[in-house]
């Protein structure tokens, strides 16, 4: 009981910390793609939902050329003395990209159910184009930014295959999903079987909430 209690929690606290590290990029390109008609948006649009088509291993392995120490980003992030790969900050860095598609998803759905009218009515006023989208956009699509948070959470607490590939399965970065594996690769499947209801009862809260925030996945 001590392992699920330490794995489910460790698990919700990173999909918590994830949710909140795609929140507010996520947010930004939820607007512009319901917002804003550009050249390159259908390319954009595609990067942000290639996650969820690409095999979970895959993107892992992606951040982890990214992101080792002789990878495109790693260099830098040694050194100024960053240690992500194989801790708990890889964990974080895989369940964002991987939850990242939802929140945009269901946050654009939110601006896009925004009448422009009320912000036409606004910038009209003399409302400046954040402000604007401060007090009258973000908060008439807060349902569907919610929805989209939630969303992205739950397929945080999910997440195996690229958190598997850059956070490994060392103590202190094993997940409800890496230790369903583990178990069930040692043939010890009392043990994934706690761990699997752990991880579904946190799925079918974070789905169902979602859910009735009515907007749909």
């Amino acid at each position: 009981m001590t392992e699920l209690f330490e794995v489910t929690g460790f698990t919700v606290l990173m999909a918590g910390v994830a949710t909140l590290v795609m929140l507010p990029p996520g947010i930004c390109v939820a607007w512009i793609l319901a917002r804003r008609q550009f050249y390159g948006r259908s390319v954009l649009e595609t990067v942000v939902t290639l996650p969820l088509v690409v095999p979970p291993v895959a993107t892992g392995l992606i951040l982890l050329k990214l992101l080792g120490r002789r990878g495109l980003f790693g260099g830098l992030i040694d050194a100024i003395g960053v240690d992500v790969v194989f801790t708990w900050k890889a964990v974080v860095v895989a369940m964002a990209v991987m939850g990242f598609p939802l929140l945009v998803r269901s946050a654009r759905a939110g601006f896009e159910a925004v009448d422009r009218r009320y912000e036409g009515v606004a910038a009209t006023l003399g409302a400046r184009p954040l402000k604007v989208f401060w007090t009258i956009s973000l908060p008439l699509a807060r349902r569907g930014v919610l929805a989209g948070a939630v969303l992205g959470f739950s397929r945080a607490i999910g997440e195996f295959g690229a958190t598997v590939m850059i956070a490994g399965s060392l103590p202190g970065s094993r997940t409800l999903s890496v230790g369903i594996y583990r178990h069930a690769e040692l043939g010890q499947d009392t043990a994934a079987a706690i761990l699997i209801i752990a991880a579904v009862a946190i799925g079918f809260v974070a789905v169902h909430v979602a859910n009735r925030l009515g907007v749909a996945t």
